[in-house]
């Protein structure tokens, strides 16, 4: 059975797909890319269609990430079908919960840096859009710290369930 994650920012160009790729390049890392299925949306579908910043896209390729991405708006029908919804900021966490349908779906949503412990109580990812490309490398440092944290728990997990 297949564990789902998406990363949810604002207009899912900046930092969602950047968390979507650095992730995914973590599960294929560690044998997991079969069982572990990744994504991302915005909360907001001011981008619906468009393919990444180009300064994302440039930073990942720096650092050895791909990423293929079309911009499209979270739904909240697909919390039925996730397993964990990573938002990259409060605003978006709270955003998400108020969608959820349920409950059990809210519980669902998670913050990204909630998983790097060194974050400290600041577990935003500030928004790299309206600033120049130093902000899009403090944004990958950001999803790179957190991503390891995050990947063992998805490891629990998916091992929790082949059990």
């Amino acid at each position: 059975m297949t564990y789902r994650v998406c990363f949810v920012c604002t207009g899912n160009i900046c930092r969602s797909p950047m968390a979507e790729s650095v992730f995914r390049a973590r599960t294929v890392e560690a044998g997991l890319a079969d069982l572990v299925e990744v994504d991302s949306a915005g909360t907001d579908g001011w981008h619906e269609g468009d393919g990444a910043d180009p300064r994302t896209v440039s930073v990942l390729a720096e650092h050895g990430y791909g990423t293929e991405h079309t911009a499209r708006r979270f739904d909240r029908s697909w919390f039925d079908r996730l397993d964990l919804v990573i938002a990259l900021d409060t605003g978006h966490l709270a955003s998400l919960r108020r969608l959820a349908p349920t409950a059990r779906d809210a519980e669902k949503v998670r913050l990204l840096r909630s998983y790097d412990p060194a974050a400290g109580s600041d577990l935003d990812v500030p928004d790299p859009y309206y600033g120049g490309l130093d902000g899009f490398e403090e944004c990958l440092e950001m999803v790179e710290a957190a991503s390891d944290g995050l990947l063992a728990a998805v490891r629990e997990q998916v091992e929790g369930r082949a059990v």
